[in-house]
């Protein structure tokens, strides 16, 4: 079946709200404005209890079916990024330096469509938690939420997630069984070596030149540590050191971010990144601090819930409209928590020939709302059968 015509005949209203959050953007756990937004219109629509709060910002709305039965939890992610917006749209951010450049505006706004959409006709057994998380742009909002007793407190028995593609046509899904995004690792390592003049570096442990050897020794960890077919990211995208043209400095520091989608290579690329970086600061003498951070675990789908994905994906694009076994992305999300506490499956939804993810000139495509709405609902719906 196509999209439904309910949400259909909601798009031009769930249009208003996205454009409306978009105006107004807020980063990662300060996003009260958004939240009160969203808590509001769960009231207005009645959906029968709104919790706000959870995981500091977070909004849970609980909507009861026909009779009783699980809890499926659908999730949507409200915070904006850093970056000044230059699409020039009229409804572009009003604040300076923030945006909704990864199109969690249009998330809200879909989820918010189908809450109103299933009030309306409660056609499941159970109940079905809408979940508005904050702080998914590096702030791990999700684990905040998870942590905060939310998966317990709503006896969710699964989890479902939907993020925008750029590139795909809309109207159109994509998704893949097992490890879809990666686990995100950041690392900061500082070099303390000995300056000195430029002219004499015979007298001095050169950071710079340490540096720049370990960097280049980190991309072994890939091509000679890693089993060819596991895949593993190491990229270096900041080296700072040195004020003068004549002088050996004798700090020098770098940053970057390790990416993997198995966790037994993501203990095995931060093993071999410390044996490197320590190793070859101390075969030149020089002290050397690693910090080395786990950030968001791998995003995993499972098999069953990611079957009823995809199901419900073609009955509403159609079988060729739908990619089963996209190739899996490196970036990260933190939806990876909620999949990592309770079974369930992440999905792309097409946004169409747009400008990238985390670009200025990125808007969300107002045309993939009622093909937003129309996967939660049927989700729903098929999940907690009536």
């Amino acid at each position: 079946m196509p999209i439904l015509n309910r949400a259909a005949e909601l798009q031009g209203e769930v249009t208003e709200w996205r454009r409306y959050i978009h105006t107004r953007p807020e980063l990662l756990y300060a996003v009260e404005n958004t939240a009160a937004f969203v808590a509001e219109k769960l009231r207005s629509f009645g959906v029968d209890e709104v919790v706000t709060g959870i995981g500091r910002t977070g909004v849970v709305g609980l909507i009861r079916g026909k009779g009783e039965g699980r809890t499926v939890g659908l999730r949507a992610d409200m915070d904006a990024l850093p970056l000044t917006e230059i699409t020039g749209k009229p409804w572009a951010s009003e604040t300076p330096g923030k945006m909704h450049a990864c199109g969690h505006d249009g998330h809200t706004a879909m989820l918010l469509g189908a809450a109103k959409y299933l009030v309306e006709n409660r056609n499941f057994n159970g109940n079905i938690a809408v979940i508005f998380q904050p702080a998914e742009e590096g702030g791990a909002g999700g684990d905040a939420m998870v942590k905060d007793g939310m998966m317990e407190r709503f006896a969710i028995a699964e989890v479902y997630g939907m993020h925008n593609m750029p590139g795909l046509p809309v109207g159109h899904f994509a998704i893949r069984k097992g490890a879809i995004m990666a686990a995100t690792d950041e690392f900061t390592v500082s070099i303390k070596g000995v300056g000195g003049h430029a002219a004499m570096p015979h007298r001095t442990i050169d950071p710079i030149a340490i540096g720049t050897q370990i960097i280049s020794n980190l991309q072994l960890i890939a091509s000679r540590s890693a089993n060819p077919l596991k895949s593993v990211v190491v990229s270096v995208t900041m080296f700072n050191a040195g004020h003068a043209q004549n002088v050996i400095p004798s700090e020098a520091s770098f940053a970057g971010t390790v990416r993997t989608l198995d966790p037994e290579m993501r203990d095995l690329a931060e093993q071999r990144f410390r044996q490197i970086v320590s190793g070859i600061a101390a075969s030149h003498g020089a002290e050397v601090d690693i910090e080395f951070q786990r950030n968001y675990p791998v995003t995993f789908n499972h098999a069953d819930e990611t079957d009823h994905a995809i199901a419900v994906a073609e009955e509403i694009a159609g079988t060729g409209n739908v990619i089963d076994d996209i190739d899996p992305m490196m970036g990260g999300e933190d939806f990876s928590y909620m999949l990592l506490a309770r079974p369930g499956a992440f999905i792309f939804v097409g946004n169409g020939d747009t400008a990238g993810l985390h670009n200025p000139a990125y808007d969300f495509n107002d045309e993939a709302i009622a093909h937003g709405i129309s996967y939660w609902v049927r989700l729903a719906e098929q999940r907690l059968n009536a």
